[in-house]
C-alpha cells in the first residue's frame, strides 16, 4: 500500500481523451488516480508521467490498470488491485466507452456490435459503480473528499441527440444517462453524490474519423460557443465536482458541449 495521503479517484478509458483530460486535472488538485486502459499500455503510461508532471507538488500516485470494462471479472480484479494498492477509492469516474467499429445505419446494424457497446458503455460502468458502492456502504472508511466520496459518469449528447448511423452508441449512452439518475436516488442517504458529465463533441481519437463532417458543422452553427470541445474542459468540470464545488446538487447534469443542448429555432 502506497504511503500517500492525497485522495484516490478510479478513472476508466483514462489512458486518452476526454479519460486523460480528466485524470490530468484531478492530478493538478492534488488527487491520486488510478488510470484504466484495454490494449494500449503505452497511452496509459504516457498518461501517468503526464499526471506525475502536473502533481509534483503533491504526494499523489499514479498507476495504470489493464481491464475490460465490459468483463465481470476484469471489474472485480480491477477494484481489488486499486484497494490493494492505495488503501481506499474516494471516487469513481465512470469514463470508459466505445464507439461502433462501423457506424452502421439502423436498418443495418449488427446485434454484435449492439451487445458489445451495451457491454462496454452501459454494463460495465453500472456494475462498476455497484461494486464500489457496496465497498463504501460498508462504512469502513472516511472519504478523503470534502463532502464524501462521489461518482461520476461520463455519458456522451448522443443521450439525448439521435445519430441513426450510430444507433447502439446513443441508445448505450441514453441507457447510462439513466443509469446515473439511478445511482443519485439511491446513494443520496449514503452520503454518496452523483453526477453526469455530458460532453458534445470533443477533440479525440474517437471523433478524428469525423473531423472534417463537424468543422462543418461547428462553421454553420451547430455549437453556439463556435469550436469544438477539448478533454480539459472535461477535466475542468470533473475537478469542480471532485472538490466538492456542488455538494448539494447530486445527480445534475454537467453539460459540457459549448451550448449544442440548447434548443434553438
Amino acid at each position: 500500500m502506497i504511503p500517500s495521503n492525497a485522495p484516490v479517484v478510479l478513472v476508466t478509458g483514462s489512458s486518452r481523451g476526454i479519460g486523460r483530460g480528466i485524470a490530468l486535472s484531478l492530478a493538478q488538485h492534488g488527487c491520486s488516480v488510478a488510470i484504466t486502459y484495454v490494449g494500449n499500455k503505452k497511452a496509459a503510461e504516457e498518461t501517468a508521467e503526464d499526471c506525475r508532471k502536473a502533481a509534483a507538488a503533491s504526494d499523489a500516485v499514479f498507476d495504470i490498470f489493464k481491464v475490460d470494462i465490459g468483463s465481470r471479472n476484469d471489474r472485480e480484479k480491477l477494484v481489488a488491485s486499486v484497494l490493494e494498492r492505495y488503501g481506499r477509492i474516494d471516487a469513481l469516474i465512470n469514463n470508459a466507452g466505445i464507439a461502433p467499429r462501423v457506424r452502421n445505419d439502423i436498418t443495418e446494424a449488427t446485434e454484435e456490435s449492439f451487445e458489445e457497446l451495451m457491454r462496454t458503455n452501459l454494463q460495465g460502468p453500472y456494475f462498476l459503480t455497484q461494486t464500489v458502492a457496496a465497498w463504501w456502504m460498508t462504512g469502513s472508511q472516511v472519504s478523503r473528499l470534502p463532502s464524501g466520496f462521489k461518482v461520476i459518469f461520463v455519458t456522451s449528447i448522443s443521450s439525448e441527440m439521435v445519430s441513426v448511423n450510430r444507433g447502439e452508441y446513443c441508445i448505450s449512452k441514453a441507457g447510462l444517462s439513466m443509469g446515473a439518475s439511478l445511482w443519485a436516488a439511491r446513494l443520496a442517504n449514503e452520503g454518496i453524490q452523483v453526477y453526469e458529465i455530458r460532453p458534445g463533441i470533443i477533440s479525440t481519437d474517437m471523433t478524428e474519423k469525423v473531423r472534417d463532417k463537424y468543422d462543418a458543422l461547428i462553421a454553420e452553427g451547430l455549437i453556439p460557443q463556435m469550436r469544438w470541445g477539448e478533454p480539459s474542459d472535461n477535466g475542468k468540470a470533473a475537478a469542480a465536482l471532485i472538490r466538492g464545488d456542488m455538494p448539494y446538487s447530486s445527480g445534475t447534469v454537467i453539460y459540457t458541449d459549448g451550448g449544442m443542448h440548447i434548443p434553438r429555432l
